[in-house]
């Protein structure tokens, strides 16, 4: 099976401040928006290193020290303006530098560099695109949705219907949730099993939980289906300088942050998913 890889958006040298423009809440996840005036439009699939411009360091044990990763949830134009580009992020409170995020209202100032990575490639030989989120991990797949339209069919996984609230951030998803308390009761794998058993000349497009991410990846193998997987590790830097957030392939180790951190499902083993997602 041959690898496709996306063109990458290259980002500007160094970091820059932002606004926080528009602060939104579904269930736990938090949506903040701002509009960058001086990088490119990024490509679904590429991430930004985040930090909050003030009191970052400041936290229980002067953490957190470094930046976050979070992948594009949307780009589009600014509202009455020609210049910049407004950028979407989905934050869930899971951790030191996720708290301090998710503190931030209007007008705060964040700090960003970006975009990087590698992002997702449009589907190979006419095939239907189908995309497979879980969590937070819906991220990615909201910006990809945007760009491939109608013709792409969403499947989304949460842990009960106060997650699946940030089903809405995405056009007409079919939704999974572990409790039974939204949509079909059980994993979002199932869902998927059973859309590749009806239209097999699809190719999967997935970001969520390293159990997830594993599952697809066999169910996908098994089918000779092709996977452009989203994986999540922790990252230093961004820009592949600390080694921090190395996965496992069949040809050798990669980083995710210059090589992915959207990977063909085919270049990947079980072994890829062990010690990635790390909290942040």
């Amino acid at each position: 099976m041959t690898s496709t890889r996306a063109h990458r958006v290259t980002a500007p040298f160094g970091a820059r401040v932002v606004d926080i423009t528009r602060r939104s809440q579904h269930g736990p996840y938090i949506e903040l928006e701002c509009v960058d005036l001086e990088g490119p439009r990024p490509h679904a699939g590429q991430f930004y290193m985040l930090m909050a411009s003030s009191r970052w360091g400041g936290g229980t044990g002067e953490r957190p020290f470094l930046g976050r990763a979070f992948s594009v949830l949307r780009a589009t134009s600014p509202p009455g303006s020609e210049q910049g580009v407004a950028l979407q992020f989905l934050v869930e409170d899971v951790g030191p530098g996720t708290n301090r995020l998710c503190e931030l209202e209007l007008g705060d100032g964040l700090s960003l560099v970006g975009p990087l990575g590698n992002g997702f490639a449009p589907p190979r030989d006419g095939r239907r695109a189908l995309l497979v989120g879980g969590g937070v991990g819906i991220a990615p797949l909201a910006i990809w949705r945007d760009e491939l339209g109608e013709a792409a069919t969403v499947l989304l996984g949460f842990r009960d219907a106060d997650h699946a609230a940030g089903a809405q951030l995405l056009a007409n998803p079919r939704v999974a949730t572990d409790d039974g308390s939204s949509g079909h009761h059980g994993l979002v794998t199932e869902l998927l099993d059973d859309e590749l058993d009806d239209h097999s000349h699809a190719e999967v497009y997935a970001c969520g939980p390293p159990a997830m991410l594993k599952a697809v990846r066999l169910q996908c193998a098994v089918r000779e289906i092709p996977a452009q997987l989203a994986l999540e590790s922790g990252m230093a830097c961004g820009f592949g300088a600390c080694f921090g957030c190395v996965v496992q392939t069949r040809s050798g180790y990669v980083r995710l942050c210059v090589d992915g951190p959207v990977l063909d499902g085919a270049d990947l083993g079980p072994e890829a998913f062990t010690g990635i997602g790390a909290g942040h």
